[in-house]
């Protein structure tokens, strides 16, 4: 997701419930692998990823249209900027899915945490921006850590190392998509945003899916899964990232959120009986490790700069 503005109504007596909040944030952002692989027995990546994301679609269009807020206008003058994330979000998306065929979410989750990396990376080359020293010792220990996750000794190191570029590829779709947005919709109403967001993600999924021949109409349950993965991983999980984003400094925001592999781990533990190994688990801590340096040097250099001034 994006950190776009957010309006600053005056908190509820929920939103003052800070850690309540939180653990409902952690709970659902750990999920988003676990769903992949939960999932993968009814339906192919990109169909699983095609209907829950349209799920969450229609959810978000019944929102918006009760409460008279959609604007055709907003997706008429930013149509090729909708497009753009578009791709990078069905892209990501599906690709991650496809990952948890050959690695566990727990290790999927932790190498997911290298997002933050990329984003420093795109505001390295792309804004122009100078890493202080501690971004670059973190950033160079997280890449460490996906080195040892990715190679390790045994029989399915292949599966790892392939399982270890999906989310990477994953990963790098979406930063590059929140760099866009970062410089080119923060001024955008954000309900229409995240709206024409969902549906051009769901129309490149469409055509992935039916490229690759996976486009199957699911049958029975499944539809109640669906359901539960839209709900959680797109309405709940992204409302609570924003509201939790209004409280609290974008960095430290950060760096709750990688608590969330450990969540991902004590899920996928309780309903598939998998977990990292060892070797993935110090490669995991080493990504956690190198991202919180690099929050915390780039907060300490804000405040650096605030002081100077």
């Amino acid at each position: 997701m994006t950190n776009l503005p957010i309006n600053t109504a005056k908190p509820t007596g929920l939103q003052n419930n800070m850690p309540v909040l939180l653990i409902a944030l952690l709970l659902a952002d750990s999920l988003h692998f676990v769903f992949g692989r939960l999932l993968l027995p009814y339906l192919p990546p990109f169909a699983s990823s095609f209907y829950y994301m349209t799920i969450a679609t229609v959810q978000i269009f019944v929102f918006a249209a009760v409460r008279r807020q959609i604007k055709w206008r907003v997706f008429r003058e930013n149509a090729r900027f909708f497009l753009i994330i578009g791709f990078l979000i069905a892209t990501a998306t599906s690709v991650s899915y496809v990952a948890v065929i050959y690695i566990d979410p727990g290790t999927a989750s932790l190498i997911a945490r290298m997002n933050t990396i990329f984003a420093l990376g795109f505001g390295l080359f792309w804004l122009k921006e100078r890493l202080a020293r501690g971004e670059k010792i973190g950033a160079v220990v997280a890449v460490i850590g996906v080195f040892i996750i990715s190679f390790q000794s045994g029989g399915s190191s292949g599966n790892l190392l392939l399982g270890t570029v999906l989310v990477l590829i994953s990963n790098f779709c979406y930063a590059l998509h929140t760099a866009i947005v970062k410089r080119y919709g923060d001024e955008m109403d954000f309900l229409n945003f995240f709206l024409f967001r969902m549906l051009t993600s769901i129309f490149f999924l469409f055509i992935f899916a039916v490229g690759r021949g996976e486009m199957v109409w699911p049958q029975g349950q499944v539809w109640w899964i669906l359901l539960l993965v839209a709900t959680v991983n797109i309405s709940i999980s992204r409302t609570l990232y924003y509201l939790l984003l209004r409280r609290f400094q974008l960095t430290v925001h950060t760096i709750l959120l990688t608590l969330s592999p450990v969540v991902t781990i004590l899920w996928s533990l309780a309903l598939f009986g998998t977990r990292p190994s060892l070797q993935g688990l110090l490669g995991g801590t080493a990504v956690i490790l190198g991202v919180i340096l690099v929050t915390m040097s780039k907060r300490n250099g804000k405040v650096k700069r605030l002081a100077a001034d």
